[in-house]
């Protein structure tokens, strides 16, 4: 979840609000790479999540990041709950995950980098505490009464909303973690060829990094349970966008979605003001229930750009969402198979070439079968494995014509961060099937064994 945002000054023209997500327009040169991935902490002596407060939690945590490494403090309400350095962020989630907004770089080599820094700056604070961090879709144990909510205003007024709107928006928020990338775009076409491609292949995306087949314990007849949660709560705010495909879709187009999501708050010196369900156009005419006559600024609309859900969301980058968090690997891979897509035009046009034609309702099947059956997933005639086949080859080409090379004599280009995801695809083999297979086998039905398998 966003920490607030800071867009700007009074809107006082509507055409404001589409120049905002304009404003994000970058020459090729200056696109950059944003990965963001949450992770579980947990407690190794009672295997539970950790609190927030105590000398096992992530107070002490976020404490010792801050003081050994250099990282900023960010505070709500007297509440340490985030950091940020040198671009990055630190934040939480509202049942404790921790997350990484790394800054935005140019090669996935930095990301990887960035990735492994923070992750062993993680482990060092954590060890001795007693604590641990590991990288699924979901909480494969803890029941969602275990799970304790972080003290920030923008979730405590969201699980209450959540628990009105579809079924499963508080399993969403408290126990779920993904990996995503944010990229750049440098027209409003460009922006429209990308979110297209990204809404159509995020399924694809969802089946390689499934790995979220367990709930409360058991196995729950999904091999990512977390994308399945996001196709059963609030449907004013999420899912796969049929509009973006329509003729004319751009940055009005956008805009007339976003702002008809309902609110959920307004942030007014250093607090939320519950604005739940109230609508912007009102708050552009004066007429906001919460603030009456008041006016809101380009941070409100920042802010309120952040609580729309879909598989892939525009804001003055493209976030592509449709991934569950994963090992080490897969922190590297997902990035580079939505690099290799987008920003290469010969793979990006490829990609758009493979997905011409696919009707809202062959998105939204592969979409569910995905969640469900992962790469062995299919559709209308489309198999998850083929699709990701296809999908990887243009990845590659696009990250080999980029031409990226690691640092040092003779090393290799980006195309080896997405060696995991093919080798996944030539084994048909997701991490879900993997961990289904060692609780069925090794583990003896005793899920006390993926903390320490899944541990970073």
């Amino acid at each position: 979840m966003s920490i607030p945002q800071q867009g700007g000054g009074p809107i006082e023209r509507r055409e404001q609000l589409a120049e905002y997500i304009a404003s994000g327009e970058k020459p090729r040169a200056g696109w950059r790479i944003g990965t963001e991935h949450e992770k579980f902490g947990f407690d190794w002596a009672r295997l539970e999540p950790l609190p927030y407060d105590g000398p096992c939690s992530i107070r002490a945590m976020l404490e010792g990041l801050r003081d050994r490494f250099g990282w900023t403090e960010l505070r709500e309400g007297g509440r340490l709950i985030g950091l940020s350095r040198d671009g990055a962020n630190v934040s939480l989630e509202p049942g404790g995950q921790l997350e990484l907004s790394g800054a935005p770089l140019e090669t996935l080599h930095q990301t990887h980098a960035e990735t492994v820094q923070h992750l062993a700056e993680v482990a060092e604070i954590a060890g001795p505490m007693g604590a641990g961090f590991m990288g699924l879709g979901a909480a494969p144990v803890w029941r969602q009464d275990q799970m304790p909510m972080m003290p920030k205003g923008r979730y405590a007024l969201m699980t209450p909303y959540m628990e009105k709107v579809g079924t499963l928006g508080t399993q969403m928020m408290y126990r779920t973690c993904t990996v995503q990338v944010n990229l750049d775009y440098g027209s409003e076409a460009d922006m429209v060829q990308k979110l297209r491609v990204a809404l159509s292949l995020q399924p694809v995306a969802t089946a390689l990094m499934a790995s979220s087949p367990f709930l409360d314990g058991r196995p729950n007849g999904m091999k990512s349970w977390r994308a399945h949660i996001w196709q059963n709560l609030d449907a004013a705010r999420t899912g796969m966008l049929p509009f973006v495909f329509e003729d004319g879709f751009g940055y009005e187009a956008w805009v007339d979605y976003v702002i008809d999501v309902p609110m959920y708050f307004v942030y007014r010196d250093g607090r939320y003001i519950d604005a739940l369900g109230q609508s912007f156009r009102d708050f552009m005419n004066g007429r906001l229930p919460a603030l009456p006559g008041e006016l809101p600024t380009l941070s409100d609309w920042a802010d309120h750009m952040t609580t729309v859900f879909p598989e892939a969301r525009v804001k003055k980058y493209i976030e592509m969402r449709g991934a569950d968090c994963g090992p080490l690997s897969h922190l590297t891979a997902l990035p580079a198979l939505w690099v290799g897509l987008c920003y290469d035009q010969g793979a990006l046009d490829a990609a758009s070439e493979l997905t011409r034609g696919w009707t809202h309702e062959t998105r939204e099947g592969l979409r569910r079968a995905a969640a469900r059956d992962g790469l062995a997933g299919e559709h209308d005639g489309l198999r998850l494995i083929d699709l990701a086949r296809e999908t990887l080859t243009l990845a590659e080409a696009g990250l080999a014509a980029r031409g990226h090379h690691a640092p040092g004599q003779g090393a290799g280009d980006e195309t080896a961060y997405l060696a995991v995801l093919r080798e996944r695809v030539e084994r048909g083999e997701t991490l879900a099937d993997e961990l289904l297979a060692k609780f069925g086998g090794e583990w003896q039905g005793n899920l006390g064994r993926i903390y320490a398998d899944c541990a970073y």
